[in-house]
């Protein structure tokens, strides 16, 4: 299996990948759309002989500055429960402090994203649309981000 930054031939199998994960066409959607505006800042996708069976996206936010948003993290029905969308979430956060992000938000299961050091904790000094115990951040850098209102890109508008 390979891990590697989307490629525009991809696009078709990364919205597959993100329907059939969520069971819905919104998910998908939204990844079609944070690339059209411009919003995508990190897009993985996992290929396991030649086909795409994980994708991951973490998008620019409108506030804080330097903030990143993990959403979504799709991975083939077929394919769960192998590591792979723990692999994609690792490699996404290796690449963004590489890059120089100094934090990423989240919305979902403590318990899975917990393990990567997201906590709602970090989170609650941030007023969010999200707040609350499925709302988790992880600062990348020493410098803490100041407590602005996290607000997502406006495809987020449209999730339901």
């Amino acid at each position: 299996m390979q891990v590697r930054e989307e490629q525009p031939s991809d696009l078709p199998a990364i919205h597959a990948v993100n329907e059939d994960a969520f069971g819905r066409r919104q998910e998908a959607k939204l990844v079609d759309d944070l690339r059209s505006a411009g919003d995508l800042a990190i897009s993985l996708v996992a290929e396991q002989a030649d086909q795409i069976i994980a994708h991951i996206a973490l998008s620019r936010l409108k506030s804080p500055t330097g903030a990143l948003a993990l959403a979504p993290l799709a991975v083939s029905t077929a394919r769960r429960r192998l590591g792979i969308g723990a692999l994609l979430v690792s490699q996404s956060l290796r690449r963004a402090r590489q890059r120089g992000w100094e934090s990423v938000f989240v919305l979902g299961d403590p318990g899975y994203y917990s393990r990567f050091g997201f906590s709602a904790k970090a989170a609650a000094r941030f007023p969010c649309r999200y707040a609350g115990p499925y709302f988790m951040a992880l600062f990348l850098s020493d410098t803490p981000t100041t407590s602005e209102r996290v607000i997502y890109p406006a495809p987020f508008d449209d999730l339901n």
